[in-house]
């Protein structure tokens, strides 16, 4: 029978040799709010500044690969263009269109690429684009639209003279 928890000498018993063989002491410890977890010491530290020389690799491996792929992609187009062609087949033709596709894509991520990297750099020199716009909108009636405006063009003629 279980006690609080803890299985009974009974149950332990059967576990004897498994503990045994695999040369393993098995206690039970009762579970108890007290207990603080352990810490093993298992923390990966990461830096946080990042190490130019490690961002120009990654950047140059990561330029180098998407260049490839756009090589690549473009060989694979001319040929499914070559057997479309010479098939005539619709299907050739949407694989054709997808691998341009796809080259389209891995062209923007070059450039997102160059992006990041040069806002990683230069982390200061962020340009903000603002600009206000206010739009204002009338909400009545034309015969009130009229009668304003009618009372504007009062007020700016007084003002003018």
């Amino acid at each position: 029978m279980q006690e609080n928890g803890i299985p009974s000498q009974d149950k332990m018993k059967k576990f004897e040799g498994i503990d045994a063989a695999l040369n393993v002491d098995l206690t039970v410890v009762p579970s108890s709010s007290e207990i603080e977890p352990i810490n093993v010491g298992n923390e990966i530290e990461v830096p946080a500044i990042f190490d130019k020389e490690q961002l120009k690799k990654d950047y140059e491996f990561t330029r180098g690969n998407l260049y490839s792929l756009i090589q690549k992609g473009q060989e694979a187009v001319d040929g499914i263009l070559e057997l479309a062609r010479e098939s005539d087949q619709p299907r050739a033709y949407e694989v054709a269109g997808q691998l341009v596709k796809h080259i389209g894509d891995v062209a923007e991520k070059l450039m997102d690429l160059q992006k990041k990297v040069s806002e990683i750099e230069n982390p200061t020199k962020k340009k903000r684009d603002t600009q206000i716009t206010n739009n204002t909108m009338f909400v009545g009636s034309t015969a009130e639209l009229a009668k304003f405006l009618k009372q504007q063009r009062e007020i700016n003629k007084s003002e003018q003279e």
